[in-house]
């Protein structure tokens, strides 16, 4: 089997050279991985989450850092690491609770079992409060005082109930692993589906003879679109170039090979087209944790023109997008910036761009993402539904663990 390490590597690779192109791919691809690199990690007998968030935390630094624009990296890599935490907090509160109604069956004197714990209610809270609760139930059954311990009614029966426990202790590790790993399957699953969820509910919201603004390209757009269509929706799409790559033209293109009647137009139009539009529908590459949306660039002034004529700006996003973080943090790279090339020819203004011929040189920037602020946002539809901008907080909050905002390859520790 190969070293996990020369794995980590490898796919690092890809991620640094762009050989995993969009969110919804790099996601799916980045969760199968962290998926592997589970199965393979051998967890001790005691504190196992410790140890696999710490494998993931490694891991997923690397892979962070291999393409911090891509924020869906990040996102998976922070949702493991919740499933892990989510995953050992059930285990552990299934495990106590399951001791305690054990020792009272064995108590045939005790009338009133369920007025008597046979753990005490600190066991029982601190197990219940701990966010990683690596200490296991080992750890809680080693540590109980002997008032909460249950007296063995014969030598046998302590033998019998000493191998039980050291067999829990064995099934608990096991078990842990075999959830977070079902688990991840299913964050697999819903990354896989995203674009099925969301189109699910374009019947919704688009109604009959609309017309409705995009920009550049989107399959979730696309997928959005497509599925009113075939629920006998007619309407209208409008579709700005998204300039300099121009990938509206390949969305045009799509829209009318499958019978939507579609129009084209230059990013400078859309003020001009705007008053005519009844909702503007974008994708997002994501979705920060104050509402405010990381797109293509050109969409922060598709928002402004909307809201300038009270358009509904509607916003389409796989839960694989939503990010923990602020805007203003400083593991956010907002932006990035693509060759030139995009823009221009390299001899079209080579005598520009030397600076050494004494005239002004030419400097050509061409950014990849806008910023748009969430309140130039009317609605985000993702695969669990509508929300309004000033619940993605709330929605975001049940998907991580404020622990695991900054991933770094820091300790874990059971204390």
């Amino acid at each position: 089997m190969p070293d996990v390490q020369s794995l980590v590597n490898d796919f690092v690779n890809q991620l640094k050279t762009r050989k995993i192109e969009g969110s919804q791919a790099t996601a799916k691809q980045t969760a199968e991985f962290i998926r592997s690199v589970i199965s393979q990690q051998r967890v001790p007998h005691t504190n196992q989450a410790a140890t696999l968030i710490n494998a993931v935390r490694d891991v997923g630094e690397q892979l962070i850092a291999a393409n911090p624009v891509e924020l869906a990296v990040g996102n998976v890599v922070r949702r493991v690491l919740h499933i892990i935490r989510e995953e050992d907090h059930s285990l552990t509160t299934a495990a106590v609770a399951g001791l305690g109604l054990t020792a009272a069956s064995d108590d045939e004197n005790d009338v009133d079992r369920d007025d008597h714990p046979v753990l005490s209610a600190a066991v029982v809270a601190a197990a219940a409060r701990s966010t990683l609760r690596p200490p296991s139930l080992q750890t809680l059954l080693e540590d109980m005082p002997d008032s909460a311990a249950i007296p063995p009614t014969s030598s046998s029966g302590g033998e019998s109930e000493g191998k039980s426990r050291s067999m829990d202790k064995g099934s608990i590790g096991r078990k842990l692993k075999h959830d977070v790993i079902e688990a991840v399957n299913e964050l697999i699953q819903d990354i896989a589906t995203c674009y099925d969820q969301i189109a699910e509910q374009a019947v919704e919201h688009i109604h009959q003879n609309e017309v409705i603004l995009t920009l550049g390209s989107s399959k979730t757009v696309l997928e959005f679109l497509c599925a009113a269509k075939e629920k006998k929706r007619s309407f209208k799409v409008i579709v700005a170039e998204g300039a300099p790559r121009y990938q509206g033209h390949l969305l045009a293109k799509e829209l009318a090979a499958r019978g939507l009647q579609t129009t084209l137009i230059t990013d400078s139009a859309i003020f001009a087209m705007i008053s005519r539009v009844n909702m503007v529908i974008v994708g997002a590459h994501a979705v920060m944790a104050n509402g405010g949306v990381i797109a293509p660039v050109g969409l922060n002034m598709v928002a402004l023109a909307a809201q300038r004529h009270a358009v509904p700006f509607v916003v389409l996003a796989g839960s694989h997008k939503l990010c923990p973080l602020y805007p203003h943090n400083p593991e956010v790279l907002l932006n990035e910036l693509r060759s030139p090339s995009e823009l221009l020819d390299f001899g079209e203004f080579s005598d520009c761009m030397d600076s050494a011929s004494g005239a002004g040189s030419l400097h050509v920037v061409n950014p990849t993402f806008d910023y748009v602020p969430p309140k130039f946002v009317s609605l985000f539809i993702t695969d669990t539904g509508g929300h309004n901008p000033s619940y993605m907080y709330k929605l975001i909050a049940d998907y991580y663990s404020a622990d695991d905002l900054v991933v770094k390859r820091r300790a874990v520790t059971g204390n």
